[in-house]
Protein backbone atom coordinates (compact mmCIF):
# COMPACT_ATOMS: atom_id res chain seq x y z
CA UNK A 1 0.00 0.00 0.00
CA UNK A 2 1.28 3.49 -0.84
CA UNK A 3 1.89 6.16 1.75
CA UNK A 4 -1.20 8.04 0.47
CA UNK A 5 -3.30 4.94 1.01
CA UNK A 6 -1.96 4.52 4.53
CA UNK A 7 -2.61 8.18 5.31
CA UNK A 8 -6.24 7.87 4.17
CA UNK A 9 -6.74 4.73 6.24
CA UNK A 10 -5.13 6.30 9.32
CA UNK A 11 -7.24 9.44 8.89
CA UNK A 12 -10.40 7.33 8.62
CA UNK A 13 -9.43 5.49 11.81
CA UNK A 14 -9.33 8.86 13.58
CA UNK A 15 -12.70 9.98 12.22
CA UNK A 16 -14.40 6.71 13.20
CA UNK A 17 -13.37 7.03 16.87
CA UNK A 18 -16.00 9.11 18.65
CA UNK A 19 -15.68 7.83 22.21
CA UNK A 20 -12.31 6.76 23.60
CA UNK A 21 -11.51 5.58 27.10
CA UNK A 22 -7.77 6.08 26.72
CA UNK A 23 -5.81 8.01 24.13
CA UNK A 24 -2.26 6.68 24.06
CA UNK A 25 0.33 9.11 22.72
CA UNK A 26 3.72 8.05 21.39
CA UNK A 27 5.79 4.94 21.92
CA UNK A 28 4.99 3.17 18.64
CA UNK A 29 7.84 1.20 17.12
CA UNK A 30 9.57 -2.12 16.65
CA UNK A 31 12.10 -4.07 18.68
CA UNK A 32 14.69 -6.53 17.46
CA UNK A 33 15.07 -9.22 20.13
CA UNK A 34 18.40 -10.93 20.70
CA UNK A 35 18.73 -13.56 23.44
CA UNK A 36 22.24 -13.43 24.90
CA UNK A 37 24.01 -15.85 27.26
CA UNK A 38 24.39 -13.26 30.02
CA UNK A 39 24.05 -9.59 30.93
CA UNK A 40 26.22 -7.62 30.98
CA UNK A 41 27.56 -9.22 27.84
CA UNK A 42 31.35 -9.58 27.90
CA UNK A 43 33.16 -8.24 24.87
CA UNK A 44 33.79 -10.74 22.12
CA UNK A 45 34.27 -10.49 18.38
CA UNK A 46 31.18 -12.64 17.82
CA UNK A 47 28.49 -14.71 19.55
CA UNK A 48 26.50 -17.62 18.18
CA UNK A 49 22.81 -17.01 19.00
CA UNK A 50 20.98 -20.34 18.71
CA UNK A 51 17.62 -18.89 19.84
CA UNK A 52 17.44 -16.67 16.78
CA UNK A 53 17.06 -12.94 16.22
CA UNK A 54 13.53 -11.63 15.67
CA UNK A 55 11.98 -8.25 14.97
CA UNK A 56 8.41 -7.60 16.14
CA UNK A 57 6.14 -4.61 16.57
CA UNK A 58 5.81 -3.27 20.07
CA UNK A 59 7.38 -0.49 22.08
CA UNK A 60 6.05 1.19 25.21
CA UNK A 61 3.02 2.91 23.69
CA UNK A 62 2.08 -0.16 21.66
CA UNK A 63 2.22 -2.37 24.75
CA UNK A 64 0.16 0.02 26.88
CA UNK A 65 -2.44 0.24 24.11
CA UNK A 66 -2.42 -3.54 23.76
CA UNK A 67 -2.87 -4.01 27.51
CA UNK A 68 -5.72 -1.51 27.74
CA UNK A 69 -7.53 -2.97 24.76
CA UNK A 70 -7.18 -6.54 26.07
CA UNK A 71 -8.94 -5.39 29.25
CA UNK A 72 -11.88 -4.03 27.27
CA UNK A 73 -11.09 -0.32 27.29
CA UNK A 74 -11.72 1.65 24.11
CA UNK A 75 -8.22 2.66 23.11
CA UNK A 76 -6.80 4.92 20.41
CA UNK A 77 -3.09 5.23 19.68
CA UNK A 78 -1.52 8.32 18.13
CA UNK A 79 2.09 8.51 16.97
CA UNK A 80 4.45 9.06 14.07
CA UNK A 81 5.18 6.11 11.76
CA UNK A 82 7.40 5.78 8.73
CA UNK A 83 6.51 4.43 5.32
CA UNK A 84 8.79 1.46 5.92
CA UNK A 85 8.69 -2.24 6.90
CA UNK A 86 8.82 -1.31 10.59
CA UNK A 87 5.78 0.92 10.20
CA UNK A 88 3.97 -1.91 8.42
CA UNK A 89 4.60 -4.18 11.43
CA UNK A 90 3.14 -1.59 13.82
CA UNK A 91 0.09 -1.04 11.62
CA UNK A 92 -0.47 -4.79 11.36
CA UNK A 93 -0.27 -5.24 15.14
CA UNK A 94 -2.96 -2.62 15.72
CA UNK A 95 -5.16 -3.95 12.94
CA UNK A 96 -4.86 -7.54 14.18
CA UNK A 97 -5.75 -6.55 17.76
CA UNK A 98 -8.50 -4.11 16.81
CA UNK A 99 -6.74 -1.06 18.28
CA UNK A 100 -7.52 2.24 16.57
CA UNK A 101 -4.41 3.94 15.24
CA UNK A 102 -3.77 7.41 13.89
CA UNK A 103 -0.33 7.47 12.28
CA UNK A 104 1.32 10.77 11.40
CA UNK A 105 3.83 10.33 8.52
CA UNK A 106 7.44 10.31 9.72
CA UNK A 107 9.99 10.76 6.89
CA UNK A 108 12.82 9.77 9.26
CA UNK A 109 11.25 6.33 9.70
CA UNK A 110 9.56 4.30 12.42
CA UNK A 111 11.17 4.13 15.85
CA UNK A 112 13.23 1.00 16.44
CA UNK A 113 15.38 -0.57 19.12
CA UNK A 114 17.47 -3.65 19.84
CA UNK A 115 16.74 -5.54 23.06
CA UNK A 116 19.38 -7.86 24.48
CA UNK A 117 17.61 -10.36 26.75
CA UNK A 118 19.49 -12.45 29.32
CA UNK A 119 18.60 -15.95 30.57
CA UNK A 120 16.96 -14.48 33.69
CA UNK A 121 14.66 -12.25 31.65
CA UNK A 122 16.51 -8.99 32.22
CA UNK A 123 17.00 -6.79 29.19
CA UNK A 124 19.26 -4.09 27.82
CA UNK A 125 17.60 -1.80 25.26
CA UNK A 126 19.47 0.11 22.56
CA UNK A 127 17.32 2.85 21.01
CA UNK A 128 17.88 4.33 17.56
CA UNK A 129 17.44 8.07 18.15
CA UNK A 130 17.73 8.97 14.46
CA UNK A 131 14.07 8.13 13.80
CA UNK A 132 12.65 11.53 14.69
CA UNK A 133 13.41 15.22 15.18
CA UNK A 134 13.14 17.48 18.26
CA UNK A 135 10.79 19.82 16.40
CA UNK A 136 8.27 17.12 15.43
CA UNK A 137 4.71 18.05 16.41
CA UNK A 138 1.41 16.20 16.25
CA UNK A 139 -0.99 18.06 13.93
CA UNK A 140 -2.95 20.38 16.21
CA UNK A 141 -6.36 19.59 14.75
CA UNK A 142 -5.75 15.83 14.98
CA UNK A 143 -4.59 16.09 18.58
CA UNK A 144 -7.51 18.29 19.65
CA UNK A 145 -10.07 16.06 17.90
CA UNK A 146 -8.79 12.90 19.56
CA UNK A 147 -8.45 14.61 22.94
CA UNK A 148 -12.04 15.84 22.74
CA UNK A 149 -13.22 12.24 22.21
CA UNK A 150 -11.33 10.79 25.17
CA UNK A 151 -11.66 10.30 28.91
CA UNK A 152 -7.98 9.88 29.69
CA UNK A 153 -4.61 10.18 27.94
CA UNK A 154 -1.52 8.09 28.63
CA UNK A 155 1.53 9.98 27.39
CA UNK A 156 4.81 8.29 26.48
CA UNK A 157 7.96 10.30 27.09
CA UNK A 158 8.99 9.91 23.45
CA UNK A 159 9.10 12.88 21.10
CA UNK A 160 6.93 14.80 20.29
CA UNK A 161 4.68 14.09 23.27
CA UNK A 162 6.12 16.86 25.45
CA UNK A 163 4.74 19.42 23.01
CA UNK A 164 1.28 17.85 23.30
CA UNK A 165 0.98 18.24 27.07
CA UNK A 166 -0.56 21.77 27.09
CA UNK A 167 -3.26 20.81 24.58
CA UNK A 168 -4.11 17.65 26.51
CA UNK A 169 -4.35 19.56 29.77
CA UNK A 170 -6.53 22.25 28.16
CA UNK A 171 -8.89 19.54 26.87
CA UNK A 172 -9.77 18.49 30.41
CA UNK A 173 -8.44 14.95 30.06
CA UNK A 174 -6.83 13.29 33.04
CA UNK A 175 -3.25 12.32 32.22
CA UNK A 176 -0.84 9.54 33.07
CA UNK A 177 2.76 8.97 32.07
CA UNK A 178 5.56 6.48 32.60
CA UNK A 179 8.98 7.99 33.33
CA UNK A 180 10.67 4.56 33.13
CA UNK A 181 14.20 4.70 34.58
CA UNK A 182 14.18 8.43 35.41
CA UNK A 183 16.94 9.50 37.77
CA UNK A 184 14.71 12.06 39.48
CA UNK A 185 16.67 14.99 38.04
CA UNK A 186 16.62 15.03 34.22
CA UNK A 187 14.45 18.05 33.28
CA UNK A 188 13.01 16.35 30.18
CA UNK A 189 11.14 13.71 32.19
CA UNK A 190 10.37 16.26 34.93
CA UNK A 191 7.96 18.10 32.63
CA UNK A 192 5.91 14.92 32.26
CA UNK A 193 6.21 14.09 35.96
CA UNK A 194 4.78 17.42 37.10
CA UNK A 195 1.96 17.54 34.52
CA UNK A 196 0.38 14.10 34.91
CA UNK A 197 -2.32 13.04 37.38
CA UNK A 198 -0.92 9.49 37.58
CA UNK A 199 2.83 8.93 37.35
CA UNK A 200 4.59 5.61 36.89
CA UNK A 201 8.35 5.14 37.12
CA UNK A 202 10.94 2.52 37.97
CA UNK A 203 13.14 2.50 41.06
CA UNK A 204 16.10 1.38 38.91
CA UNK A 205 17.93 4.73 38.83
CA UNK A 206 16.58 6.23 42.06
CA UNK A 207 18.81 6.54 45.11
CA UNK A 208 15.79 7.44 47.28
CA UNK A 209 12.51 6.35 45.64
CA UNK A 210 10.27 7.79 48.36
CA UNK A 211 11.92 11.20 48.15
CA UNK A 212 11.45 11.32 44.38
CA UNK A 213 7.86 10.11 44.59
CA UNK A 214 6.94 12.74 47.17
CA UNK A 215 8.64 15.45 45.17
CA UNK A 216 6.57 14.50 42.12
CA UNK A 217 3.37 14.77 44.19
CA UNK A 218 4.41 18.00 45.90
CA UNK A 219 5.62 19.87 42.82
CA UNK A 220 3.10 18.61 40.30
CA UNK A 221 -0.52 17.55 40.01
CA UNK A 222 -0.10 13.83 40.60
CA UNK A 223 -2.79 12.23 42.75
CA UNK A 224 -1.01 8.88 42.54
CA UNK A 225 2.65 7.97 42.04
CA UNK A 226 3.75 4.37 41.49
CA UNK A 227 7.36 3.18 41.49
CA UNK A 228 7.82 -0.37 40.22
CA UNK A 229 10.69 -2.36 41.70
CA UNK A 230 10.82 -5.57 39.69
CA UNK A 231 10.82 -8.73 41.79
CA UNK A 232 10.43 -6.60 44.94
CA UNK A 233 6.99 -5.42 43.87
CA UNK A 234 6.15 -1.72 43.75
CA UNK A 235 5.59 1.34 45.92
CA UNK A 236 2.37 3.33 45.88
CA UNK A 237 2.00 6.94 47.00
CA UNK A 238 -1.66 7.90 47.30
CA UNK A 239 -3.39 10.33 49.65
CA UNK A 240 0.00 11.17 51.14
CA UNK A 241 0.64 7.59 52.28
CA UNK A 242 3.45 5.44 50.90
CA UNK A 243 2.74 1.71 50.89
CA UNK A 244 4.49 -1.36 49.52
CA UNK A 245 2.72 -3.40 46.84
CA UNK A 246 3.84 -7.03 47.19
CA UNK A 247 5.04 -8.89 44.11
CA UNK A 248 2.77 -11.50 42.59
CA UNK A 249 3.95 -15.00 41.75
CA UNK A 250 3.91 -15.29 37.93
CA UNK A 251 1.51 -17.91 36.54
CA UNK A 252 4.33 -19.54 34.52
CA UNK A 253 8.15 -19.42 34.38
CA UNK A 254 9.66 -15.96 33.97
CA UNK A 255 11.22 -15.60 30.52
CA UNK A 256 11.45 -11.86 29.94
CA UNK A 257 10.80 -8.59 31.77
CA UNK A 258 10.15 -6.67 28.55
CA UNK A 259 6.75 -4.94 28.71
CA UNK A 260 6.14 -5.64 32.41
CA UNK A 261 6.04 -1.96 33.32
CA UNK A 262 3.68 -1.20 30.42
CA UNK A 263 1.40 -4.06 31.51
CA UNK A 264 1.43 -2.71 35.08
CA UNK A 265 0.45 0.76 33.86
CA UNK A 266 -2.35 -0.55 31.62
CA UNK A 267 -3.90 -2.67 34.37
CA UNK A 268 -3.58 0.12 36.93
CA UNK A 269 -5.36 2.50 34.56
CA UNK A 270 -8.07 -0.09 33.94
CA UNK A 271 -8.72 -0.14 37.68
CA UNK A 272 -8.69 3.64 37.96
CA UNK A 273 -11.06 4.13 35.04
CA UNK A 274 -13.48 1.54 36.43
CA UNK A 275 -13.61 3.26 39.82
CA UNK A 276 -11.31 1.09 41.91
CA UNK A 277 -9.28 2.57 44.82
CA UNK A 278 -5.52 3.03 44.31
CA UNK A 279 -4.48 -0.08 46.25
CA UNK A 280 -6.76 -2.29 44.15
CA UNK A 281 -5.41 -0.62 40.99
CA UNK A 282 -1.87 -1.39 42.11
CA UNK A 283 -2.84 -5.01 42.73
CA UNK A 284 -4.14 -5.18 39.17
CA UNK A 285 -0.83 -3.75 37.99
CA UNK A 286 1.19 -6.32 39.92
CA UNK A 287 -0.85 -9.20 38.47
CA UNK A 288 -0.53 -7.89 34.90
CA UNK A 289 3.19 -7.20 35.29
CA UNK A 290 3.80 -10.73 36.55
CA UNK A 291 1.88 -12.15 33.61
CA UNK A 292 3.94 -10.06 31.17
CA UNK A 293 7.14 -11.60 32.52
CA UNK A 294 5.94 -15.02 31.28
CA UNK A 295 5.54 -13.80 27.67
CA UNK A 296 8.63 -14.20 25.44
CA UNK A 297 10.07 -10.94 24.16
CA UNK A 298 9.45 -12.10 20.60
CA UNK A 299 5.68 -12.04 21.20
CA UNK A 300 3.11 -9.34 21.97
CA UNK A 301 0.44 -10.57 24.38
CA UNK A 302 -1.51 -9.06 27.26
CA UNK A 303 -3.55 -10.41 30.15
CA UNK A 304 -7.32 -10.52 29.67
CA UNK A 305 -9.89 -9.06 32.04
CA UNK A 306 -11.12 -12.35 33.53
CA UNK A 307 -7.59 -13.54 34.27
CA UNK A 308 -6.67 -10.17 35.74
CA UNK A 309 -9.65 -10.09 38.09
CA UNK A 310 -9.10 -13.68 39.17
CA UNK A 311 -5.43 -13.02 39.87
CA UNK A 312 -6.20 -9.89 41.87
CA UNK A 313 -8.66 -11.82 44.02
CA UNK A 314 -6.15 -14.47 45.04
CA UNK A 315 -4.96 -14.13 48.62
CA UNK A 316 -1.43 -15.51 48.30
CA UNK A 317 0.88 -12.93 46.70
CA UNK A 318 4.62 -13.61 46.95
CA UNK A 319 6.15 -12.02 50.05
Amino acid sequence: MSRDGRDRRDSQDSQDSRDVDVLVLGGAGVDTIVYVPELPLPYADSYMIDSGVRTRAGQTGDFVALGLSALGLRTHHLDFLGDDPEGDLVRALHEDRGIALTAVPQPAGTKRAVNLVGPDGRRLSLYDTSRGHPDDRFPDDTLRTLAAAGRHAHVSITQPCAHALPVLRESGLTLSTDLHDWDGENPYQAEFAYTADVVFLSTTALADPERTMRRIADRGRAEVVVATAGAEGAYLLADGELTHVPPVTPPAPVVDSNGAGDAFAAAFLYGRLTGEPPHRCARYGAVAGAYACTVPATEAAAIGRDELLAGADRESPAR
